[in-house]
């Protein structure tokens, strides 16, 4: 029994090289995709280079202290704040679409770990979540739903899978990879 579930166990582990990659970009695609351009969208001002001014919302949502301490005036905020705003809002949809199309697919996980942890503190700090026992929640517990740790350790998981692995079968990586090998020459 012990060595049919060793072969077993090999098996999958020397043939699963690219779908354990592939699994997790449909994973993010499925569960947090629709949730990051749903938040990008929100922050997008007026017209066709709305990503260039921001919405009001925007400066909200990642500066809530400042906003509230020029009241809600972007006009008193320097140009820190509004390439902070427009750099987030930029890859709150290019680093989702990096990785569903399995483009540069370690570089835009790890962009996305960033985001999540600057997320996670703008949350918890800037908009005092800190402040409320279930937001932050605690590990280890028989909750398996607060939105800081329990959430975001399981996001940063699923994109450390990438950051290590890759995009893996059916990405863009792997056909550039390809097209750029010696052996392709």
């Amino acid at each position: 029994m012990i060595n049919i579930y060793k072969n077993t166990s090999e098996i999958l582990q020397n043939t699963s090289g690219g779908a354990l990659p592939l699994l997790a970009r449909f994973t993010f695609a499925a569960v947090l995709l629709h949730y990051f351009i749903a938040s990008g969208l929100t922050k997008l001002g007026d017209g066709l280079f709305g990503f260039l001014t921001p919405s009001v919302g925007a400066y909200a949502q990642i500066f809530p202290k400042a906003m509230e301490a020029v009241t809600y005036d972007i006009s008193q905020l320097t140009v820190f704040h509004w390439a902070v705003v427009t750099g987030g809002t930029l890859a709150e949809f290019a680093l989702p679409a990096l990785i569903v199309i399995g483009l540069f697919t370690r570089l835009a996980a790890l962009g996305m770990i960033g985001f999540v942890v600057v997320q996670s503190l703008t949350d918890l700090y800037g908009h005092g979540g800190i402040e409320h026992q279930g937001t932050l929640g605690a590990w280890f517990d028989k909750a398996s739903d607060s939105l800081i740790l329990d959430q975001r350790a399981l996001w940063v998981f699923l994109l450390i899978t990438l950051v290590v692995q890759g995009g893996g079968w059916l990405s863009a990586d792997r056909a550039l990879w390809r097209a750029y090998s010696p052996s392709a020459a």
